[in-house]
């Protein structure tokens, strides 16, 4: 029967090696895998991690897998979970294999390549190419062996194991009135022609449901009364195990989890779960963690689905990649419905094509059976950089017809940059669609983002629109009035909330996703006090702090009773009066100051807001059914610095810059500068610099036209300046003196 080895410890590293050793280095170091080489330098800001070659090294003894055994007539395959992003495999000095695609399992036979003692040498490169994906995108292309690698050792006649890196077994449930009739086929090796083939389906108590015995590789149950795959409501699975037998001997065995339900995608009323109305509100997910990068173990993605669960999700969006088996594992367990795809994502190679197929392959023959999946994702703001070419048209209708003759029984989707035309052609390749859209953040205002869904909606009304992508950054920073841009947690609250209003009340989007459950790495990223770092997460990178925004949707999601007051890590504040905000998805919420009651308020909406007196220190209270939460609040005479935001690294904060009374400054967005005649001349002289600068050096590569102008209209130019690194360029402090100074003279 087949074994698992697995094959983490003890591996030799090095960054300094420029040819695989045929002799177990000496000199490298020791890691334990999961490992990445950009846990640090990946995470700490301007784009400057290592990308390059790095070489993992690991000696075998063959007894070591035989236990002493006679090994006749046994296979041997290597295994590696995720290798990122290109890998080439050495044993014994031989080169067995080359694998392109940083997120999906691929196995090689290594077999006819062992000896007594052996040499296992893989060669990682994460460097810049023009064929792999991704290469353009806005977080961190970690390298290294970041998820298990296991030795598996099988007889001649096993269930295969070389196409895809798929599990062998490929169940397929079709729903019948109360019953299901359950398609499971398998697939094997040369050796296993001939094979008997024992089906059991059982039920998640482990009772029999249905037994075949057959040579037969293909073969159907009928389940009467099924009992459905209903999301966070009930995620119940079965289990299809079959195992292999030549004559009365049990050879090999495969199993895996499926779930019996129906979905459907309606443009005007949304998703449909089991024949039910079952809106699809939840969040996007990046794998990386603070100070681990993506070399995850088992316990952080238990920590993570947690999270989600607790704040009352129903989907989840897996980008920009193919996430762990056991994440997917753990959507099928809680029933969160899933957006799984491949990193085809922010500008089209013409090289790539072969890559992305490869990738799509690979994702749906290793996920199929996972019944939280409903839709493959296709690409995501892959016209980033421009309009979409004949080239790239041509990549989609590939990527969605092979999609749709891999899996029938699936949707496909794709995520839209927000500047792309609704009527460019691309949009009508995929069966669904959903935009990333920021308005609130990189350009317009939050108002924007449920009337343009209406007017997709009114102009094509039969495509089932969603929105994949939205949110703003937040950090330690606060204020009481808070500003598009100026990275406060309580702007990032005030955003959600309205996003949560227009997009929850509209039941023809068929989904939506915050951009992201958590903070992530993008060493390119320079900007709001903490370089590294994506900071559009509902909880922080570490894990460790729920931002206020994370209960907002709480309350709109969750059915757990609770109450939340908002701005805990705001406690100087210097107006008389100040506002707090309380969320709760109970019907009341009273507050009370130093124990006086401050009255109590109704919320169809969920949102909570008192006018608190600010006089002393001030102990607050909230109380809802049987639910309470304490905040502390104190009156201070000026404001404190600690909650202003000071780039960290920056050549120029907020504070250092000269203003005019009555002029402009890099204070000032870009949007009202280019309004000015004067502005605009200005304004466009300097930004070609920085665009010229950054061409060919960053993760992407972008042209100055209208739609990345709007975008770029609501920072202003300070915050633009520093957010620069994400494109490549920079820019020096005396340069943007002598822009301030040209500004000063322009009146507004």
């Amino acid at each position: 029967m087949r074994q698992v080895f697995n094959f983490n410890t003890k591996w030799a590293f090095t960054k300094e090696a420029t040819e695989v050793p045929t002799t177990m280095p000496e000199k490298w170091y020791w890691v334990t895998l999961p490992h990445t080489w950009n846990a640090i330098d990946g995470q700490d800001g301007n784009n400057d991690y290592y990308r390059g070659t790095c070489y993992y090294a690991k000696q075998l003894e063959l007894v070591d897998l035989t236990e002493g055994k006679d090994n006749t007539g046994i296979r041997y395959f290597l295994e590696l979970r995720g290798a990122n992003s290109s890998a080439d495999v050495y044993v014994n000095g031989k080169k067995l294999a080359h694998h392109d695609g940083g997120y999906s399992t691929w196995r090689v036979d290594i077999t006819d390549s062992l000896e007594n003692t052996n040499l296992f040498v893989i060669a990682v490169d994460n460097s810049k190419n023009d064929r792999v994906y991704p290469q353009n995108a806005d977080f961190t292309f970690y390298g290294g062996l970041y998820r298990d690698v296991n030795i598996i050792a099988v007889p001649e006649a096993h269930f295969d194991l070389e196409y895809y890196g798929a599990p062998g077994i490929k169940v397929t449930p079709i729903i019948t009135g109360d019953d299901s009739v359950v398609d499971v086929e398998v697939f094997t090796s040369k050796a296993a022609e001939g094979a008997t083939l024992k089906y059991v389906i059982k039920d998640a108590q482990g009772n029999v449901v249905g037994e075949q015995v057959t040579s037969d590789k293909k073969v159907t149950f009928d389940i009467k009364n099924v009992h459905l795959w209903n999301g966070r409501k009930d995620p119940y699975l079965y289990t299809a195990e079959v195992t292999l037998l030549m004559g009365d001997e049990e050879k090999d065995q495969v199993s895996t989890r499926f779930g019996c339900r129906t979905f459907e995608i309606d443009p005007e009323k949304g998703f449909f779960l089991n024949g039910k109305s079952y809106p699809l509100r939840g969040v996007s997910r990046h794998q990386d963690r603070w100070g681990i990068g993506n070399a995850l173990l088992p316990e952080h993605h238990e920590e993570d689905i947690e999270l989600i669960c607790e704040m009352g999700a129903t989907t989840i969006r897996l980008a920009h990649y193919q996430h762990d088996q056991y994440f997917y594992d753990l959507c099928d367990e809680k029933g969160l419905v899933i957006w799984a795809e491949i990193p085809y994502i922010s500008s089209h190679m013409e090289n790539g094509r072969e890559n992305t197929i490869s990738q799509m392959k690979e994702l749906i023959s290793q996920n199929y059976n996972h019944p939280s999946i409903v839709v493959w994702g296709l690409s995501n703001e892959i016209t980033m950089t421009g309009d979409s070419t004949p080239d790239l048209l041509e990549n989609h209708h590939i990527l969605n017809d092979l999609a749709h003759e891999m899996d029938p029984t699936r949707l496909t989707t794709m995520a839209v940059v927000s500047m792309c035309s609704i009527d460019d052609p691309y949009i009508q390749i995929p069966d669904c669609i959903s935009y990333n859209h920021y308005f609130g953040w990189y350009g317009g205002d939050t108002s924007m983002n449920g009337p343009w869904m209406d007017n997709f909606h009114k102009k094509y009304p039969n495509i089932a629109i969603g929105m994949s992508e939205y949110g703003c950054e937040a950090l330690n920073w606060h204020n009481s009035d808070p500003k598009q841009g100026d990275y406060s947690e309580e702007y990032q609250a005030y955003y959600h909330e309205e996003l949560i209003k227009q997009l929850y009340t509209r039941p023809y989007i068929w989904a939506t996703h915050v951009w992201n459950m958590f903070d992530f790495g993008c060493d390119g990223r320079n900007e709001g006090g903490e370089n590294g770092q994506n900071h559009k997460g509902l909880v922080t990178f570490d894990r460790k702090y729920k931002k206020d925004s994370f209960y907002a949707y709480k309350a709109w999601l969750s059915d757990d009773p609770f109450v939340h007051i908002c701005g805990k890590r705001y406690v100087d504040r210097v107006e008389d009066t100040t506002k707090v905000t309380v969320y709760s998805n109970l019907p009341e919420v009273e507050l009370f100051a130093n124990g006086v009651s401050l009255g109590i308020q109704k919320s169809e909406e969920h949102f909570f807001y008192f006018n608190v007196p600010n006089a002393g220190e001030t102990t607050l209270k909230a109380v809802a059914g049987d639910c309470t939460d304490e905040s502390f609040i104190r009156k201070v005479d000026t404001f404190n610095n600690a909650y202003r935001l000071v780039e960290k690294g920056a050549v120029l904060n907020w504070f250092d810059i000269t203003e005019v009374e009555g002029c402009f400054s890099l204070n000032d967005r870009l949007g009202d500068i280019m309004k000015n005649p004067q502005g605009m001349e200005v304004c466009m002289g300097f930004l070609k610099g920085l665009m010229d600068g950054a061409k060919g050096k960053g993760p992407v590569e972008m042209e100055m036209n209208s739609k990345m102008m709007e975008m770029m209209g609501s920072f202003t130019v300070l915050r633009l300046t520093s957010m620069m690194g994400v494109m490549g360029g920079s820019v020096d402090k005396e340069t943007l003196l002598a822009l301030n100074a040209k500004l000063n003279t322009i009146h507004k």
